[in-house]
């Protein structure tokens, strides 16, 4: 195979990435996180100060990102750092655990989440119904949901980072428009006072404090995704930063809009007890129509992540078989299309299997935020080891506080992964033992292939 035909184009600008940062970071949880939150510290004041805590500690592990990715803008991201950094093992270890847990469980769930919502319109209440069989319409139409979004990234990177980028705008749009709302045309529903209500059950302490942080830092997840396109990225070291950066700062402003929005509107109790609390404040302000806008916000939020997180997901094998570290096939660079149509279609095959087992897929996605999390540290690590290395080397981007803001990051992560044993031991000791029965796959591999060659 020619060198040419092996390369991805870099097709994507700054803006893309950033909107792949702010696509993929968003999703539903914004609308859903306050009461998690609300339920665990019981007041304004400590629920805005876990979401600067939760927001520093994901701007520090962007900008330890940053740094790695505008030096090394490779293919793959995370798993080319660690290649680099502690060998074909440990990368081979994270290839594995992306493609056999964590990016498909994670586009299943997407994928369900956005029917789950989709479902709550009248037009759409077939969803809920048998379809053929054991199956119902909705793990139907997130399988084709699945191959759609699929069949975007395979026709273009340049496309899906235009509907990306699109999505992205919308998403932003609608959120300040359910924000408005919400200040503006509260009426009688709407008090400053509210700030100032408490929440009598809730858990509080420093272990409420913990359990509202963990959730405030799943909500920020996903900024790490854009470096797996690095090697598409046009001016990687300016764009990069600016879209880790940049895009979790945004982020971070969208979330306290919305949580200052919700908490106008209804009081802690009302937060802490609410299914839905964005869809409630915007019941009280607008009626059903309201509620429903807020659905349709989810819905284009979800549809963003879907589109981001399926772009990024499949360049992690791309990149292990283009360094024969796995199947070369998965390798395959599509001549027409110049995308890696080959691991595309495996990350949509694996992850259709997951939505015909829709009842197990749930504890899948569990033990893959212990396995994302500990990775994030490991990444994380490598900054370390590429300035020890290259101690005199220019860098594009140098982190700001190094090496205090890496280390408050892999610390953050080491607080959730011990939460994550506590919490669900039994899944995440499975999950360590998937991580694990990657090493004698990884030999088998090589055996078989030095075997071939």
């Amino acid at each position: 195979m020619a060198e040419q035909e092996r390369e991805l184009p870099r097709v994507l600008n700054a803006a893309h990435a950033t909107s792949i940062v702010v696509g993929i970071i968003i999703g539903s949880g914004i609308f859903l996180v306050p009461r998690e939150m609300m339920a665990a510290v019981g007041g304004s004041g400590m629920v805005y100060a876990v979401w600067i805590v939760g927001g520093l500690l994901s701007l520090f592990g962007a900008m330890t990102y940053a740094e790695i990715a505008a030096a090394k803008p490779m293919y793959g991201g995370e798993y080319a750092f660690l290649r680099e950094a502690y060998g074909d093992v440990v990368a081979f270890l994270y290839m594995w655990t992306w493609i056999t847990i964590a990016k498909p469980a994670s586009i299943a769930t997407i994928a369900a989440g956005l029917m789950r919502v989709l479902g709550t319109f009248a037009m759409f209440s077939f969803l809920g119904m048998p379809a053929f069989g054991p199956l119902m319409w909705s793990q139907v139409f997130a399988i084709g949901a699945t191959w759609l979004i699929t069949g975007l990234n395979i026709i273009g990177t340049r496309k899906s980072g235009n509907v990306q980028l699109l999505l992205t705008w919308l998403k932003g749009l609608l959120i300040v428009v359910i924000a408005g709302f919400c200040f503006l045309t509260a009426g009688g529903h709407g008090s400053w006072s509210n700030f100032g209500t408490t929440f009598a059950g809730a858990r509080g302490g420093f272990s409420g404090f913990m359990v509202a942080l963990i959730a405030a830092l799943w909500a920020y997840d996903g900024w790490s995704d854009v470096t797996q396109m690095a090697g598409e990225v046009q001016r990687p070291q300016r764009s990069l930063p600016v879209a880790l950066i940049g895009g979790v700062g945004i982020v971070g402003g969208l979330y306290m809009l919305t949580n200052a929005a919700i908490q106008y509107v209804l009081p802690a109790a009302a937060i802490a007890g609410a299914e839905r609390p964005a869809a409630d404040a915007m019941r009280l302000v607008a009626g059903g129509a309201g509620a429903a806008l807020v659905s349709i916000g989810m819905a284009v939020s979800i549809g963003a992540t879907f589109v981001g997180s399926s772009l990024s997901g499949a360049r992690v094998p791309f990149a292990a078989a283009r360094d024969g570290l796995f199947f070369e096939g998965l390798a395959h660079v599509s001549p027409r299309f110049r995308t890696p149509s080959s691991a595309l279609i495996l990350q949509a095959v694996l992850s259709s299997l997951l939505l015909l087992a829709i009842g197990r897929f749930q504890a899948l996605f569990s033990l893959a935020i212990f396995a994302e999390w500990m990775f994030y540290a490991l990444t994380a690590s490598t900054i370390f080891v590429f300035r020890r290395r290259d101690a005199a080397g220019a860098r594009p981007f140098s982190v700001w506080g190094y090496p205090v803001v890496p280390v408050l990051f892999i610390a953050a992560a080491g607080v959730l992964l011990v939460f994550s044993i506590m919490d669900q031991p039994r899944n995440s000791l499975f999950g360590m033992a998937v991580i694990l029965l990657g090493i004698p796959v990884h030999a088998l591999y090589q055996r078989g292939r030095r075997a071939a060659g």
